[in-house]
């Protein structure tokens, strides 16, 4: 007698796809009424939004918006970063904590300038190639990828966990492993055709994390895809 092998699998939440395409239509409507002007939303430039986004890791927007341009003054290009001692870099980097960040940004200069010697050497557009690359993990190749060059990639930070959870998967345990990996899931499975509408979707994602769907209070009231979302209350409030 042989016994079955068979393993149990975690599901991937089913996503309607009609709800899909009216979330994205809300989503993006609001964010180009309401997104706030922000310097690293102004540029396709892969190295400022690179800085931009390691910068955003552990630190407040209000806080970044000044220093983000400081650091740009003072090291213009990628090449600049990787002709520099570390010392200087992490001098620029001061204040902002979390220094690995700009170890990292160093060590990725100089791998891809050859140590400043190659000006001309961009970063890759490719999220694969871009997660190679030290300091880069999934969100921020995503985030280069789609913000820089427009590709049609899917990004995942803290804001965009807590809103894909609660609106299409409001039993999933996002701290788990299986339970990430299905909000990837639904990320890549919501994405606009083009990356061009990428960009605008990942941006508006964000931006409603931060400002209203947050962490303590989920503002339902004026929440633009509160009519497709399975978590939404007649009140404000929503379980983390």
């Amino acid at each position: 007698m042989t016994r079955s092998r068979s393993r149990t699998r975690p599901t991937e939440p089913r996503v309607d796809a009609a709800a899909a395409r009216a979330f994205g239509r809300k989503l993006r409507a609001w964010y180009r009424r309401n997104a706030r002007d922000l310097p690293w939303r102004r540029t396709r430039d892969a190295y400022e939004i690179l800085v931009s986004e390691l910068m955003l890791q552990q630190t407040q927007v209000s806080r970044v918006v000044t220093r983000y341009g400081e650091f740009l003054e003072r090291f213009p290009t990628l090449a600049d970063v990787g002709r520099a001692r570390p010392a200087r870099v992490m001098a620029a980097w001061e204040g902002l904590g979390y220094y690995a960040r700009a170890r990292n940004l160093h060590k990725l200069a100089r791998q891809v300038t050859a140590g400043g010697q190659s000006p001309d050497a961009e970063l890759p557009a490719d999220p694969v190639e871009l997660r190679a690359l030290p300091g880069i993990g999934a969100y921020t190749a995503g985030a280069v990828a789609s913000f820089a060059y427009e590709r049609r990639a899917a990004l995942v930070d803290t804001n965009v966990a807590r809103v894909l959870k609660r609106v299409f998967a409001p039993t999933v345990n996002i701290k788990t492993t299986s339970g990430a990996r299905m909000v990837w899931h639904i990320a890549e499975s919501i994405l606009p055709r083009t990356g061009r509408a990428t960009w605008t979707h990942n941006q508006a994602l964000m931006e409603l994390g931060a400002l209203v769907c947050t962490a303590r209070v989920a503002h339902c009231g004026r929440c633009p895809v509160r009519s497709v979302c399975r978590s939404a209350k007649p009140g404000d409030r929503v379980a983390p």
